[in-house]
């Protein structure tokens, strides 16, 4: 039996879970909403709809009215996500929400022991943890190969699309940052942050009260002692998609740009020859990785999560939380002037 959908927001994101659900054996898209009246035409039209079969509307009201549910794709800005996820899980119908899951870490954690109340599915779609590159660099960093981790650093550049609603750090970190916690199968216990304003000082939000900063950079700190640093900016026209861990035997590189070679395991040492160093073990080689959308992956593993009612452990509402928890306590860093921030002592 197919899992009846609706799906909430149809911007650039939206579109591309549109067009997966669609395809899918196990979904049926039952109904769309969108309050830009454009969206909703434009959506119509490029998967020719029947409005006949799905109900499009501007309203989420609407649909609970009107359509039978299983679920329902959460695809609208993060600030309304609190209370769309709650009134859907008390209605009864399992979540998937476009990350982050909330901006605050405490209604993240509410709807998490909500979702376990009602025995409902709440899934982040933190898609780069399904990404087949970020699978294999996990098995890669499993087989010891590495050797001691010992660092790690990452890149998230490009020329916009610039936020009006959140900064860079809320809009690019939490690639990153899930991608070395999956690697590393642990959580950062303290953070920092520095960032600098150009483009939007005159914007102020509650966790951007200074203005909306275009570069951010990043230091976690992970009770192993691993560290890891990440910059981040929305105004560089140096676009890069690249991720590093460092171990005492060779490096795990992940870059996104490089298409055909996008996981590579350089390995490598230095070892002590009287008074000096030399480099000894140097090879490369590229980790064959499969081609998949991850996308298409998020949404198989929310449809068989909603099935068999067993959560995706690496994507759930908990993981969702404790990465907002994460970027909460950067943002005080950053109005603390890059203070270290403790996460256990945050509330």
């Amino acid at each position: 039996m197919k899992t009846r959908l609706a799906i909430l927001g149809v911007g650039r994101w939206g579109t591309h879970l549109v067009r997966n659900f669609l395809a899918h054996p196990q979904g049926e898209v039952v109904a769309i909403a969108d309050p830009v009246a454009d969206n909703l035409t434009a959506i119509q039209t490029k998967f020719s709809l029947d409005p006949q079969s799905i109900l499009l509307t501007s309203d989420w009201k609407t649909i609970k009215q009107q359509v039978k549910l299983d679920a329902i794709v959460v695809v609208t800005p993060a600030s309304t996500h609190y209370p769309l996820i709650k009134d859907a899980l008390q209605s009864g119908y399992h979540v998937l929400a476009e990350k982050p899951l909330t901006l605050d870490p405490g209604e993240c954690l509410e709807l998490t022991r909500l979702a376990q109340e009602q025995q409902r599915q709440l899934m982040i779609d933190h898609t780069y943890l399904f990404h087949a590159a970020v699978n294999e660099g996990k098995s890669t960093i499993e087989t010891g190969k590495l050797g001691e981790l010992r660092y790690g650093y990452a890149s998230r550049t490009h020329l916009g699309p610039v936020r009006q609603d959140v900064d860079a750090l809320w809009d690019l970190a939490i690639h990153d940052i899930s991608i070395f916690n999956h690697w590393l199968g642990e959580y950062p216990h303290q953070v920092q942050a520095q960032g600098k304003v150009w483009l939007q000082g005159d914007r102020h939000t509650s966790l951007s009260p200074d203005g909306l900063a275009d570069v951010v950079w990043v230091t976690l700190y992970y009770p192993s002692g691993f560290q890891a640093t990440i910059h981040l900016c929305w105004c560089n026209p140096d676009k890069q998609r690249r991720l590093c861990v460092v171990g005492s035997e060779g490096t795990l590189i992940f870059d996104e740009m490089l298409k055909e070679e996008p996981l590579v395991l350089q390995q490598g040492y230095v070892q002590g020859k009287g008074e000096k160093f030399i480099p000894q073990g140097q090879t490369k080689r590229v980790i064959a990785v499969k081609k998949a959308e991850p996308l298409k992956e998020v949404c198989d593993r929310f449809l068989d999560s909603v099935t068999t009612n067993i959560a995706c452990e690496f994507s759930s509402g908990m993981v969702g939380t404790k990465l907002v928890q994460i970027l909460t306590c950067l943002s005080r860093s950053m109005k603390e002037n890059g203070k270290i921030i403790s996460i256990s002592q945050f509330e």
